[in-house]
């Protein structure tokens, strides 16, 4: 299993089949944990398949007569054991073994295609009063939870006040701005909803101060470790700005910057991203870039958190030739363009098709209306499809929570598309030997005379 060593860096170290509770093998974990993404698959599902389907079993190394079981605790746990460096360098074999079967030498020359995309988080659609909602409900099962054990004052009635807070927010959700011609009446609209976002806020902040009372109360007359109560804390944190953020822009008028907003407070990780594309104006989850051979192995993937294409070119050329020292080419798309990054990709690749955002210079001109950069724009649009597969098996919308799971999600959807690559690269060339075999059965009997080979 992975661990830390002296260094920091991960390892994997043999696990003692006599101690501790019972878990699950490292090629079991491995198989489960791609047949997930490339399947799309629930742990519900998963688990049917791994108890019930006879050839899964058999890859698993389960006899017919096997009565080995996997409870479905025991798959959430351990299919999150692998880290995400572990992954990438499973996924480095699994590149030069898909290189072997194609009867390529991985230390020629590579050429690749880099784009991104946006992989989506689970969340709803952000706005101001369901995030404030999603914070007073998180805080009231909180103050229950402990209510049980601990004397927690004025909980009795819990039920009936988030019905009560609920109310207000449905009557908020169904009020529209006015869009009459009249100004008397679109002023009345627009105060009838101030005075609703107000009722609103001012009995968020009433329950607000109630749990903050229920936490001193934990924390001084119990002695509760602050630990315990972090989650608490971290909610309260939420309503109060959300109570801010809601007064500031309905009740004041005031626009709020980008970056004091949360787009999701169980993903908090979540970015509003606007990629300019037809039909979908944003986004909400992380971009992820991803770099491609020309025979379709994904060489190197990157999570952007709060990056952009043109931050990420030059160190995404450098991570891939660190593992593949021939990738010596690489095309973008102009998202990728920048006057640095046209230099810096220039000193360490000899080829380099990057298309220059708007109007061409007459200096650029030659640069990109030469042939050998145009049939390099025309095949980096295959990276589109790679990423289209992608999101097919598993990773249009990540489905584990937190950052980690996050880049532990696409480190093993990118290992899974390479292995159901290498399998497809094998189920062609069996598929062409049976048919040379046929041909060379059938190819006497159809021609008379002919004599066989």
């Amino acid at each position: 299993m992975p661990r830390k060593n002296k260094t920091g860096s991960d390892e994997i170290v043999a696990v003692a089949s006599n101690r501790g509770r019972p878990g699950m093998e490292q090629w079991t974990i491995l198989v489960l944990g791609t047949l997930r993404l490339a399947l799309g698959a629930d742990f519900d599902r998963l688990q049917e398949l791994a108890n019930e389907h006879r050839t899964l079993r058999m890859m698993l190394g389960h006899g017919i007569f096997d009565d080995k079981n996997y409870r479905l605790q025991t798959l959430r746990d351990n299919l999150k054991l692998f880290t995400p460096d572990i992954m990438d360098r499973i996924n480095t074999e699994v590149i030069c073994s898909g290189y072997q079967l194609l009867n390529l030498d991985v230390s020629a020359s590579i050429k690749g295609r880099c784009d991104s995309f946006v992989l989506k988080t689970d969340v709803h659609f952000p706005t101001d009063i369901n995030l404030l909602y999603d914070a007073m409900s998180a805080l009231f099962r909180q103050c229950v939870n402990w209510r049980q054990d601990y004397h927690l004052p004025d909980w009795r009635q819990h039920k009936h006040n988030l019905a009560q807070f609920k109310q207000q927010y449905r009557r908020i959700q169904r009020l529209r701005h006015s869009t009459s011609k009249d100004e008397k009446k679109k002023l009345a609209q627009a105060d009838l909803i101030c005075k609703a976002h107000q009722i609103y806020i001012d009995l968020a902040q009433k329950y607000l101060n109630l749990i903050t009372q229920s936490y001193e109360l934990l924390i001084g007359k119990y002695q509760l470790p602050k630990v315990l109560l972090l989650d608490m804390q971290t909610f309260l944190q939420h309503g109060d700005r959300q109570v801010d953020q809601i007064r500031r822009r309905v009740i004041e008028g005031e626009t709020i910057p980008h970056d004091e907003k949360v787009f999701s407070l169980f993903q908090p990780h979540t970015e509003w991203i606007s990629k300019g594309k037809a039909g979908v104006p944003v986004e909400l989850g992380i971009r992820v870039c991803i770099m491609e051979d020309y025979h379709g192995f994904i060489l190197h993937h990157k999570v952007m958190q709060k990056e952009t294409d043109d931050k990420v070119a030059i160190e995404m050329v450098k991570l891939t030739q660190a593992k593949f020292s021939e990738f010596n080419a690489c095309s973008f798309d102009k998202g990728f363009h920048s006057k640095s990054n046209q230099s810096g990709l220039k000193e360490i690749l000899d080829e380099v098709t990057l298309p220059k955002k708007g109007k061409l210079s007459i200096k650029d001109q030659p640069r990109e209306y030469a042939e050998e950069f145009k049939q390099a724009k025309k095949k980096h649009s295959a990276v589109e499809s790679a990423i289209n597969a992608r999101q097919v098996h598993g990773l249009s919308k990540c489905r584990d929570h937190g950052i980690e799971g996050f880049e532990r999600y696409t480190a093993l959807a990118i290992l899974s598309r390479n292995i159901q690559k290498v399998g497809a690269i094998k189920r062609d060339m069996e598929r062409q030997r049976l048919a040379e075999e046929n041909r060379r059965a059938m190819l006497p009997h159809e021609i008379p005379g002919l004599l066989s080979p």
